[in-house]
């Protein structure tokens, strides 16, 4: 086998996993992780929720596809509203409906334990997009992400699998960096205070 051979097999082995949609849910998935503020969070979430979906929909993980349609919905309005206690009561509801919707289309498309994973991942998503806190937000993030990660595990998603594993690496950074910046930001004088 030459140079030429190996290269072309190499490439049909690997074309199954080459995914537009996939590689950017992967680079949408670690940006989100580490972004500082609420809104950016749920705009590169929703932005990867989006790309998973399409990918998750060529993969045939019908019920990764619909939690992935609920997770972009879920953000837009999480974003467009913010996460006040006074949220309109529609919002709720909305988040309501869609948590229900979620367990509906879970039951239609059931797989097994992917499509269990994937429930769960997006309940803790669901809790995490509700919360104002970008650290509370972190915390659940990465409880949906160890969910998710299962679910690519058992459906055979290579990128989604790595966007997990970003994603997990970036939410611990941007939650020791909060952690580490948080006290010492509180201890400062008023006047030093950025």
């Amino acid at each position: 086998m030459n140079a030429v051979e190996f290269l072309y097999s190499w490439y049909a082995s690997a074309a199954a996993h080459l995914d537009l949609f996939g590689s950017l849910g992967l680079g949408l998935g670690f940006t989100a992780g580490i972004m500082p503020r609420r809104d950016r969070i749920l705009l590169a979430s929703a932005a990867c929720a989006a790309c998973f979906g399409a990918h998750y929909l060529t993969l045939g993980a019908l019920t990764g596809t619909a939690m992935c349609a609920i997770a972009v919905l879920q953000s837009l309005v999480s974003l467009r509203c913010g996460a006040t206690p006074r949220r309109e009561s529609w919002v709720t509801l909305l988040f309501a409906a869609s948590t229900l919707a979620a367990a509906g289309l879970t039951v239609a498309t059931w797989s097994g334990v992917p499509s269990a994973c994937a429930a769960l991942g997006t309940l803790l998503a669901t809790a995490a997009r509700l919360h104002a806190a970008p650290q509370t937000m972190r915390l659940l993030f990465l409880g949906a992400s160890l969910c998710w990660a299962g679910h690519n595990f058992m459906v055979g998603s290579v990128f989604g699998l790595t966007c997990d594993v970003l994603t997990i690496l970036g939410l611990a950074i941007a939650g020791l960096r909060a952690v580490r910046t948080g006290p010492v930001a509180a201890a400062a004088p008023e006047g030093l205070r950025a």
